[in-house]
């Protein structure tokens, strides 16, 4: 039922015990909800013992329902408290904004349905006067236990619910004061709505047809289109990775401080890609996109120089520390293409190897022509010195000199 039955109060049985190393919410709107709940806290330790409460499993059934949640959290000797958070419901008014805008919006009714929240949904929301999740003082905590503040039992209550909110954001809607069989109603009735006010003043041509647009009025209508906006300004520098310092020990195989590398190397690399579009006279170049392990690894070593970072990835791809700063020169001089003709990857068509040879009879006079030697498919040594030219696949040279031993 819609008011006051069972589409208004939810009940979600205990969860398990949270995995340890894992956060208590990997959606983005889960992780406002628990930054609501940590920037209100006034007591740090409080906030400690209710994320060690609910990890262990101590909060019961959790019962939800519009500007309340409710649930027993035990205590270590097993003694129980009943714990509320209270939170603001939404007005009618405001709910009416809220499915006016969602209506105007298809990819907002989709994605309720497909039980996601995008930033988008909620940032318009907000646009239109409704907030949806919740800011600092807006969750108001009540416990059995008599404390005034938040305690360690409602703290735990707030984790678990962020980790429901993960899996159906309807839970933050109901609390707003909306179920969510009431909510979807309300959205196809408008949607309905509209697609009637749509069609009213559709005019029939003379056969009962519904009259459609002439070709030609629409290509002309085409023209007419307001121009494209500004391209966006270039930021200052890339964003800030999220940091993954918590006090929580990762999950085994995962090294917190190589997955922050990684999402600050993502960063430079986006800022750069977005640096070469919008300067002037752009024009698309190769990607980067579709890397091999062994040649991302390179370009990693050639974008962040140092020795460890060096060491690690020479490590990784099984390569010694000298032929991983060969690499790196390679990439410096051309990026995949010099990284493949160094490791012996191209195969140039005999087409190209022809054109080779015949670039090379012509390069010199007769008498100051060095003497060259095949020294592979698409490689020539000089005779009597530490030189070699290479050719690759696309017909590009690329000289190389010996320097201990190695090309």
């Amino acid at each position: 039922m819609a008011e006051g039955g069972q589409d208004q109060v939810r009940t979600f049985p205990a969860l398990p015990p949270a995995v340890r190393g894992q956060g208590f919410a990997g959606t983005w709107w889960g992780r406002t909800w628990i930054k609501a709940l940590e920037d209100t806290a006034l007591d740090g330790e409080q906030l400690r013992k209710g994320r060690g409460q609910a990890r262990a499993g101590a909060v019961g059934a959790v019962s939800v329902r519009p500007g309340r949640i409710t649930a027993v959290v035990r205590d270590g000797d097993g003694t129980g408290q009943r714990c509320d958070v209270l939170l603001t419901e939404l007005t009618d008014t405001a709910w009416n904004r809220f499915t006016e805008m969602a209506v105007d919006r298809a990819g907002h009714i989709a994605a309720l349905l497909d039980r996601e929240m995008p930033p988008h949904l909620v940032e318009d929301a907000a646009t239109a006067g409704v907030e949806l999740l919740p800011g600092i003082g807006d969750l108001e905590p009540e416990c059995g236990c008599g404390a005034w503040d938040l305690c360690p039992h409602t703290a735990a209550l707030c984790y678990e619910v962020a980790r429901l909110l993960d899996r159906d954001p309807f839970v933050l809607l109901l609390m707003r004061g909306r179920g969510e069989r009431r909510l979807l109603d309300e959205l196809q009735r408008r949607s309905v709505a509209r697609a009637a006010e749509a069609t009213a003043g559709v005019t029939a041509d003379d056969g009962g047809r519904t009259a459609g647009v002439r070709a030609d009025e629409a290509f002309a209508a085409g023209r007419r289109l307001p121009a494209l906006p500004a391209p966006p300004p270039l930021p200052g520098e890339p964003g800030q990775p999220p940091a993954l310092d918590t006090e929580d020990a990762p999950a085994p195989g995962i090294d917190p401080d190589a997955l922050e590398f990684l999402a600050a190397d993502a960063a430079a690399r986006a800022h750069r890609l977005l640096a070469e579009a919008l300067a002037p006279g752009y024009e698309p170049q190769p990607s980067e996109i579709g890397l091999t392990f062994d040649q991302d690894a390179v370009r990693i070593a050639a974008s962040v120089p140092g020795p460890v970072i060096t060491g690690r990835l020479a490590a990784g791809t099984g390569r010694q520390r000298a032929e991983l700063e060969s690499a790196v020169r390679a990439w410096h001089a051309g990026g995949p293409a010099a990284l493949a003709v160094l490791e012996g990857e191209p195969a140039p068509s005999p087409e190209t190897l022809d054109r080779a040879a015949a670039a090379l009879a012509a390069a010199w006079d007769e008498s100051d022509r060095p003497r060259l030697r095949a020294a592979g498919k698409g490689r020539w040594t000089v005779v009597g010195a530490e030189a070699q030219l290479r050719v690759g696949d696309d017909g590009r040279w690329w000289p190389y000199r010996r320097e201990r031993g190695r090309w």
